[in-house]
């Protein structure tokens, strides 16, 4: 488990960090932070991001036996913590990061960054996740996807 811990902190500090931390911070060196409410907003969007991907990671690890990166992805299906309340939790917490940045800065530019990142996410999901997971987990994925929804929580699961 320790060296799936390791390759889930490299990943992570590889693409997700990129995504919503460097990426945000370069396009934002040059503009002036928003107000307090919205600072302090932003720094909760950023915190509440931050802990649904780091628990959704963990899950990764411990229940799913793999980590966030898809060379090496879980071996077993993820369905438990977030999981049970929304299909894409730690796709949700990676744009709840970014909200926090497009709340501290309150630049258009930000906002036309989430929703790019947020269309690529949608993207990836339909057309290369859902279908690899249907192939690798069968029944037991078609079942899930019909209790669980795919982006919004579903506080009824």
């Amino acid at each position: 488990m320790k060296i799936l811990l390791i390759k889930t902190i490299g990943f992570t500090l590889l693409l997700p960090g990129m995504v919503a931390g460097v990426t945000p911070w370069l396009i934002s060196t040059s503009a002036e932070l928003g107000s307090v409410y919205s600072i302090f907003f932003g720094l909760f969007l950023m915190c509440l991001g931050g802990a649904i991907y780091g628990w959704c990671a963990w899950d990764f690890v411990s229940v799913g036996k793999g980590t966030p990166a898809p060379i090496d992805a879980p071996k077993h299906l993820v369905v438990r913590g977030l999981y049970h309340y929304t299909r894409n939790p730690m796709y949700v917490g990676v744009l709840l990061f970014i909200s926090g940045w497009v709340s501290l800065y309150t630049m258009p530019v930000m906002l036309v960054y989430w929703l790019g990142v947020a269309s690529l996410f949608q993207i990836l999901v339909l057309f290369y996740e859902e279908p690899i997971l249907q192939e690798l987990f069968g029944a037991e994925y078609k079942s899930y996807c019909a209790s669980v929804k795919r982006w919004l929580p579903s506080v009824t699961s």
